[in-house]
């Protein structure tokens, strides 16, 4: 019989024992498959979607929100700014182009963005089906809005005020489909986009028609807010001081804000990392001491092995493969549920329509999970491999 067909009889010998460390070593590094692949795609959303943009101009108030809600449309806009004051920023010699955003309404719970086609050019959006906009009330689908949703081109909606699922629906003006983005794997994916005229005509009639009459008010339209990208990269020390100071906006530094955010994020990876720590920490403590006993049980049997003409070194490597079936064990089940696990974060955050996270995507840092168990096993059967490759043969006969 050779050595792993033996070493996993005898791993099976007291199945509650493996079991229990099977489970925790499992778990652990499904905790650490988890934190590696939700963090790999979440870096990788962020660089995407912030790509060739260096600051956002908005309403006063915070600039995490701003950053949040004008980059990644995942929060709420502090509030509106008047358009002459975005156009104005198009004059000034440091900006090399100003891209403005209104929100306000939804449609199942995707945003509706008003914008310029300048917009999906940013991210380098390709047309699936139909053509962009060339009015107001026409709108352009991103591919998880299509998907969700199933509006083909030529298809009519009716958008709800605000950002979330629930809100009245504006009855009187009629979105009509008339292109589907392809998928770019970035922002845009989950944006309904049109023109900002849509926007400013349907807020426009539906005010109108709170006052009892349908009439345009005198107001100056307004933004939600802008996306500037610099002409110099020397812009980044003066401009920002220029808006906060000298306008009624505020400027937020993408890269700062994601900074903060991500030092917010880690705490939370780090807790997960030192829980998964301690689950393999305990797994390995187990691990050793499942086989140191398991060694001293098994005296006799390696005597005997030892009698019919075994050496030393393939005793100890008997003790050292059950303890590598065990991490064997451990990565088939705990590589699977951790990406379940990041799946199940996605359906969460897909559910809210916010990022993407996808279970079904793998990162060369998921390397290092079988590495990791790999290495507690043979740290943890070290001890126990030594003390069977230093059985005494006649001495323990003697005993016995």
């Amino acid at each position: 019989m050779n050595i792993l067909t033996l070493s996993w009889r005898y791993l099976w010998a007291r199945p509650l024992a493996a079991l229990l460390n099977l489970i925790l070593l499992a778990v652990g590094l499904a905790s650490l498959t988890f934190v590696l692949l939700s963090g790999a795609q979440l870096e990788r959303a962020f660089e995407r979607d912030l790509a060739g943009i260096d600051v956002v101009v908005g309403a006063k108030g915070s600039p995490m929100q701003l950053i949040l809600s004008g980059v990644f449309h995942i929060d709420v806009p502090p509030g509106n700014v008047a358009l002459s004051d975005v156009l104005a920023l198009q004059e000034h010699p440091q900006v090399a182009q100003v891209i403005p955003l209104s929100m306000g309404d939804s449609y199942r719970g995707f945003r509706i963005v008003g914008t310029t086609p300048e917009y999906p050019r940013h991210y380098a959006a390709v047309l699936a089906q139909g053509e962009m906009w060339t009015g107001a009330m026409q709108v352009v689908l991103g591919q998880r809005v299509a998907a969700a949703t199933s509006l083909r081109v030529g298809a009519r909606f009716h958008g709800s005020h605000g950002l979330g699922q629930g809100g009245k629906a504006h009855d009187d003006d009629p979105y009509q489909v008339v292109g589907l983005l392809a998928s770019c794997a970035c922002v845009l994916d989950r944006l309904i986009l049109t023109a900002t005229e849509s926007v400013w005509q349907v807020h426009e009639n539906a005010t109108a028609a709170s006052d009892g009459a349908r009439k345009t008010p005198a107001a100056e339209p307004e933004v939600t807010m802008a996306l500037v990208r610099y002409r110099t990269p020397l812009a980044a020390v003066s401009f920002p001081r220029f808006v906060n100071s000298g306008t009624p906006m505020q400027a937020a530094a993408p890269a700062l804000e994601v900074t903060r955010l991500l030092q917010m994020v880690g705490v939370g990876t780090d807790v997960l990392r030192a829980f998964a720590g301690v689950l393999l920490l305990t797994a390995g403590l187990g691990v050793f001491i499942a086989l140191w006993n398991a060694v001293r049980e098994r005296q006799t049997d390696l005597a005997m092995l030892r009698m019919l003409g075994a050496p030393p070194m393939r005793v100890s490597l008997l003790v050292m493969s059950e303890a590598l079936w065990l991490a064997l064990l451990a990565c088939a089940l705990g590589l699977p549920a951790g990406h379940a696990l990041t799946a199940l974060a996605g359906y969460a955050l897909e559910a809210q329509r916010s990022l993407v996270l996808s279970g079904w995507t793998w990162t060369p840092l998921e390397a290092v999970v079988p590495l990791l168990a790999g290495a507690i096993a043979v740290l943890a059967a070290s001890l126990p491999a030594f003390r069977a490759y230093s059985v005494d043969v006649s001495q323990l006969l003697e005993s016995r």
